[in-house]
């Protein structure tokens, strides 16, 4: 079972690190090569979540042949190929095109592998391994930052750097393909629906979607935020290598908040940690104010991840794989608005601290909705 979960780790390391992030840390090198601006860097962003989005909903379908393990081996495959491709073009269409596609990838690796991984661990008996393959997308944010860290000191261009990426994600296509081997036993089509979902799953579903536009933002422009600071563009080479080791363990660390005070709780108060940390950024650009922010915004993201996905996955009264489907689609709606709503803004104030603000106004009315059901629910519980 620890292969498996090792497994589920360098998939969503690849598809979600890499497929999904390497953007952020590449995206002043583009701006610098291509002369892209806030707007344009944002619509590139929104076509990669787009895509996620529409891979989320794509996956939820139970007419989809095969099993899990296949679709998340393609997945790996399309996010492979797509992030190279990246690097061989310069026009904004073709490239939005590939990181819309790459989007759809990172979706079907997250949907399908998460589905097939968890179910096993459970099944077997070794559900607390659950928090190892979730570090996937906190590993591979560090993977992507030392990489580029690496290439961008021995001189490569923006170019390359995709062009490599892509090779090194190829490369681990084949070790999960080693590590995560077929099972037949495994169920591979969706579950009937037994039930009506609680209204707490429509919450987390919606809260989701506020929680994709309230992180994107600070996610997707932070390096640039740095870049553009003088007094604080030397922590540029690290500080999205910090919002990676902030993000590998903290999958373990709010598992132990959880316990203590429950999943939904701890996956709440996530939200505000991360609303709080990103305002101190703003509203303090000091080197301290900004690497607070990084580990804030590392600390939470895998962090909320995992806990809404685990806490649907228990209020589910289907097939997990469409319950993460769901959860997904509307955490990617979240993030298609997110950076074209903080590119344009951050273009017409010539500042990110109106959006990125905003954005943590929006994780506080997620957490504010999912406590107050939680309230209803505790009120509910004593008059029975």
């Amino acid at each position: 079972m620890l292969q498996l979960a090792l497994g589920g780790l360098l998939a969503l390391a690849i598809a979600m690190g890499i497929g999904r992030f390497m953007y952020t840390p590449l995206l002043p090198f583009m701006e610098a090569g291509l002369g892209l601006s806030k707007s344009e860097a944002g619509l590139i962003a929104s076509a990669n979540y787009l895509g996620y989005m529409i891979g989320a909903l794509l996956a939820a379908s139970p007419f989809l042949p095969g099993s899990r393990r296949a679709w998340m081996l393609l997945g790996l495959a399309v996010s492979a190929l797509t992030t190279a491709a990246t690097g061989l073009v310069s026009d904004m269409w073709p490239m939005m095109s590939l990181r819309f596609f790459g989007g759809v990838a990172s979706a079907f690796v997250l949907v399908f592998c998460s589905a097939l991984v968890v179910t096993r661990l459970s099944m077997g008996g070794f559900a607390r391994l659950t928090s190892l393959h979730f570090a996937g997308v906190g590993s591979g944010i560090v993977l992507s930052a030392v990489l580029v860290s690496i290439l961008a000191s021995f001189g490569v261009d923006w170019r390359q750097m995709w062009l490599v990426a892509g090779g090194v994600s190829l490369i681990a296509l084949l070790l999960v393909s080693h590590l995560v081997r077929a099972d037949a036993t495994a169920p591979s089509g969706s579950g009937l629906v037994t039930g009506r979902a609680p209204p707490m799953l429509w919450i987390l579903i919606v809260s989701y979607g506020l929680f994709g536009f309230g992180y994107v933002i600070t996610a997707t422009f932070v390096v640039s935020m740095v870049r553009s600071l003088e007094e604080v563009r030397s922590i540029e080479p690290i500080i999205w290598l910090v919002v990676g080791l902030a993000a590998a363990p903290s999958v373990w660390f709010w598992s132990i908040i959880a316990r203590r005070m429950g999943l939904i709780a701890a996956y709440a108060v996530a939200f505000i940690v991360e609303a709080v940390t990103i305002a101190i950024g703003i509203f303090s650009p000091t080197i301290t104010g900004l690497l607070v922010t990084a580990v804030g915004l590392g600390g939470t993201i895998v962090g909320i991840t995992a806990l809404g996905l685990m806490a649907a996955g228990d209020l589910s009264r289907r097939d997990p794989r469409l319950t993460m489907a769901l959860m997904t689609a509307s955490f990617g709606l979240g993030q298609v608005v997110g950076p074209t709503f903080g590119g344009v803004i951050a273009d017409r104030t010539g500042s990110l601290a109106l959006p990125s603000l905003i954005a943590s106004a929006v994780l506080i009315i997620g957490a504010l909705l999912v406590f107050w059901r939680l309230t209803v629910e505790h009120r509910q519980a004593r008059r029975h």
